[in-house]
């Protein structure tokens, strides 16, 4: 089985902010191009018109395009933005250096501003991947999400330090996870 998912379009206004479950909105241009590129995806492999989407706007804007295509779209809140807590939507610099020490220094178990911690996400992202399908699925997702997915289709640990974390895929780049 296969996952192939694209990083959501780039939102408004993020520059410089902690953006997690956050929901700010994408420029419709943006949100149409990329659903262009799902659905030349889907008719190129001969996929059924099926997206999953998070319920955040800069995913789910994707699916409501394809929707109005005859698309169906499952809006599932497994597929969501880490949870940032009360850092979310805040810019970085106002972020307190203390707590962000805090979860350098305990990087898989910290929950930054209360909200989730990686190994929440990792469970999050595995319950998801998990579910029993031969079918390809796309997906339109979120940074965070598509780096834990990499991650554990790739077999590799949970991160335990930020180095050991990947570098965010681009707005509007394909990924593509073979699971086992």
């Amino acid at each position: 089985m296969s996952v192939i998912i694209w990083r959501h379009p780039k939102p408004l206004n993020a520059a410089g902010i902690c953006l997690g479950h956050t929901d700010l909105a994408v420029d419709p241009r943006r949100t149409r191009n990329l659903a262009y590129k799902v659905q030349q995806e889907a008719k190129r492999l001969e996929l059924a018109p099926v997206l999953h989407v998070s319920p955040l706007q800069r995913s789910r804007g994707v699916g409501e395009f394809l929707a109005k295509q005859g698309w169906q779209v499952k809006i599932d809140p497994l597929l969501i933005e880490f949870n940032f807590g009360t850092w979310d939507g805040l810019p970085w610099e106002q972020i307190d250096r203390h707590e962000m020490d805090s979860w350098c220094n305990n990087f898989a178990d910290y929950a930054p501003g209360g909200g989730e911690n990686l190994k929440q996400l990792f469970n999050r992202v595995e319950s998801w991947l998990s579910r029993t399908t031969t079918e390809t699925r796309l997906v339109v997702g979120h940074a965070g999400w598509i780096n834990a997915a990499r991650m554990l289709a790739a077999k590799k640990p949970l991160p335990s330090a930020p180095e050991h974390w990947s570098s965010s895929v681009n707005y509007g780049k394909k990924s593509i996870l073979n699971l086992a």
